[in-house]
């Protein structure tokens, strides 16, 4: 089943210079971007995305480090698209995911762990609506 999800590659991986190789992964998996853009991040816009973490003890560390610096937002469509995308970036926690999956050859730390995907298709929806117009996305 075609699926859109939301992908941002943080501030880590925008830093570290793997742009390319993380859009060259989806793409080789055969994946379509049907919207791509880079940002600074704005606080209330960080807020929104991780509104489900507000008063957890980490909240404030995270939106800090999501606004440090640019970040990749996109929109990936193909088979299954959230829950692929999921397996290919690999557990939040870098030291849990395997290699070959993003995360996995390529994340420092739990905090600094290079990329976001959406964990359901409800949350994609939500995800890709905080940062695109529809008429951003576009028909492949």
């Amino acid at each position: 089943m075609k699926q859109r999800t939301f992908v941002m590659i943080k501030p880590d991986g925008v830093k570290r210079r793997l742009i390319g190789e993380i859009i060259s992964r989806f793409e080789k998996r055969g994946f379509n971007i049907v919207a791509m853009k880079l940002i600074h991040m704005d606080r209330a816009t960080a807020e929104r995305l991780y509104e489900e973490h507000r008063g957890k003890s980490f909240y404030e560390e995270l939106i800090n480090y999501i606004t440090s610096g640019p970040v990749v937002c996109m929109v990936i469509e193909g088979d299954e698209a959230v829950s692929v995308v999921r397996k290919m970036i690999g557990n939040t926690d870098p030291k849990d995911a395997p290699p070959g999956t993003i995360r996995g050859d390529f994340a420092l730390s739990k905090s600094e762990n290079v990329i976001h995907a959406s964990d359901s298709e409800e949350k994609a929806k939500r995800e890709m609506g905080i940062f695109f117009a529809e008429k951003e996305l576009i028909i492949v």
